[in-house]
This record gives C-alpha cells, structure tokens and sequence, in this order.
C-alpha cells in the first residue's frame, strides 16, 4: 500500500461506527478534547459503573476545574471527594499524576508519555490518546475482550500474557486511524449496552450476520477467563467510642488498602495484641452495645467480615498514640472507607442498638 493510500475500513468498525451514531451514550466528557477531563473520567471509569461514575466526574470537576487545581488539592480532601468509590490508591494515583502534568507543562501526547504519569496504563492511555489528540490507538478493556471474542469466536483466554497480545494486535487491525476515538467508544459503548455479560442483544445485533459465537452457539462462554484469583477472608472488629460529643479515630498506614483513610478504635487483631489494649479501651461502667455482626463487604481479592460495637463512656478511654479525638459530628470531614460509612449507618439505627446490646469484651 502506497504511503498517501487510505486503508479500508474493517466492515465490523464500519458497522460499529453507524451503530453508534444512533446508539452511542451522552456522557459530559464526550464532545471534547480536553485531556483533563477525558482522564479523570477514566480514572474515576476504573473499576466503577458509569452511573455511579458521572456523579463523581461532575463534583470533580467542579470542585477542580482544572488540572492545576486539583494539583495543588491535599490527599486529604481527593480522598474525601472520592469517598464511596472503593479501590482508594485510584484517588493517590490521580493526585500524583495531576502533579506530574503540572510539572511537566501539559499532558503528554504520546502513548509513551501517558503511560508515564502514575495510575496510567495501556488501555487508560489510548482512550487519551485517542479521544484528546486523535492518536491511532486502540483500547481494549472487559468490553471490548468481549465484543472481540465472540464476534471473531477467540477461545485464548483474556487474562493471559498470549490473550493480550491476540487481541491487542486485532483491535488495533480494526482500528480506524482516522475516526479512532470514535472507533474506541463505539465498541466500548457496544460491549456495555448491547454485547452484554448475560443476555445480549443478538436478536436485533448489527453484527449478528458476522458473529461466530452466534454461528456457533458459544455466546455464552465467551470471552475465555483463566481462573488465578485467590479469594481470602478476614474478620473485623470495630469499636466505635462515644464520650462527651467526642469519638476516636485512626488513619491507616501506608501500603495498606485503605492506605491514608480513617477509621474508628480497630481491635481485629485484639487476640494477638498486647495484654490490656481492649480492657483500657472500657473503662469501668461503659456501655458496649453491639451494632452489627458479620457485616459482608466484598473486595477484589478479599471478603471482609467486620463485627461493629458502639462503647459508650463517661471517662475518656486509653488508647493507643495513633488516635485522634474528633467531634463526632467532625466525621464527615475525614474520608473512610465504604465499609466504615455501612457501619456508622447502622450505628444511627436506634432501634438495633436497643435491640442488639451485649457485654463482648468487657
């Protein structure tokens, strides 16, 4: 092919673009080129549904308007902001690379150079690539293995060093050089609302006549995963201290998954932990009532079950340096993870609190 030669549109990207001429999703960062606002809805896309998505985007940006501004923000308040979200070291990533863009005059517009700033990978870095600066990169993400699979009915499993490269290799052949950002969230669009996990819409399918998974009755088994992930349990323990309009909190440590958020008195490992800790925390006369037991909160690759107490006191309980004293209604300024917002929830519950007191502990 000569260098000043088009190359011919793949007939699936030809069908996928008309498709989404009709059918594409109205989302705020769609319609510009503005790579802050196109980034930040990736990271906040990661792992998080977009209906949930768009709320966080919106109070994001106008909270930050720019990419300065949310550079000069503290972790303290982007955790705050991205409270509810789950997958915490996304919300550290995205203030670290908002600072390397300032550092740096601008977002790089290169693959290369987006895949530099921090929380950024392969397929983070073509959906910016593509949809700020038109580069011919093409992503592929869980909607897209899926789309690509079952049409071209592909049996390597996805979360394989061979998948990635099958079907990097053939989601950039279909790739439309000159409508790539169309091109990228046409199929992402596709995979989401149409060539969905269970019951996808093949009846009324644009690509029905070319799908092989339909041809062949394999819809449902495709994409292929390799089961690797091994899920393990903890339990949690948790004491909620109330004295005088005061509560006690703690922030976690680095390396952790909760890493920079709060939580209250943490006694999960009271067991193994030094003789006394639990017993100074009760002081004589205090009210322990239980909250919740066996509270089930799912992570990626961990279950965590957290037992829930509220201790209630007239003299201030002796804990450990890594506590600090709040207003109780001084909370809501401080980011914790989802699991402790479930908890306070049902602390606010009167009812189960009358209902459910025990002397645990004491």
């Amino acid at each position: 092919m000569k260098a000043n030669e088009k190359k011919d549109m793949h007939p699936f990207a030809a069908t996928l673009l008309r498709w989404y001429e009709s059918h594409g999703r109205q989302l705020p960062w769609r319609g510009t080129h503005d790579a802050y606002h196109i980034w930040l809805s990736e990271i906040i896309l990661q792992q998080t549904r977009i209906e949930q998505g768009r709320d966080y985007w919106l109070r994001f940006v106008r909270r930050w308007p720019t990419v300065q501004q949310l550079a000069a923000a503290t972790e303290e308040e982007v955790l705050r902001m991205w409270q509810g979200l789950g997958y915490y070291s996304r919300a550290r990533n995205l203030l670290t690379a908002a600072r390397q863009v300032v550092a740096l005059g601008g977002f790089p517009q290169s693959i290369d150079g987006l895949r530099s700033l921090k929380g950024v990978g392969p397929y983070t870095a073509a959906a910016i690539g593509s949809m700020a600066f038109g580069l011919p990169a093409a992503v592929v993400d869980g909607n897209v293995f899926r789309v690509l699979s079952r049409h071209f009915s592909i049996g390597t499993p996805i979360n394989t060093t061979e998948g990635r490269r099958v079907f990097d290799q053939l989601a950039n052949e279909l790739l439309p050089p000159d409508r790539a950002a169309d091109y990228n969230q046409a199929v992402m669009d596709f995979g989401a609302t149409w060539c969905t996990p269970l019951s996808p819409r093949c009846a009324d399918c644009p690509l029905s006549a070319s799908c092989l998974a339909l041809e062949n009755g394999t819809v449902g088994q495709l994409p292929v995963k390799e089961r690797k992930l091994k899920v393990t349990t903890r339990h949690l323990a948790y004491i909620y201290i109330r004295y005088k309009g005061q509560t006690a909190i703690h922030r976690r440590g680095e390396g952790d998954i909760w890493q920079g958020l709060w939580e209250p008195f943490n006694v999960s490992d009271a067991s193994t932990a030094p003789d006394g800790l639990v017993a100074a925390a009760i002081p004589p006369g205090a009210r322990l009532t239980l909250i919740r037991k066996n509270v089930r909160h799912i992570l990626t690759h961990r279950i965590l079950l957290a037992d829930f107490y509220l201790l209630e006191t007239d003299e201030r309980p002796t804990l450990p340096d890594d506590y600090i004293w709040i207003g109780e209604a001084d909370i809501d300024n401080y980011a914790i993870p989802r699991l402790i917002e479930i908890l306070l929830e049902a602390m606010s519950n009167s009812k189960e609190v009358k209902k459910n007191k025990v002397t645990a502990f004491l």
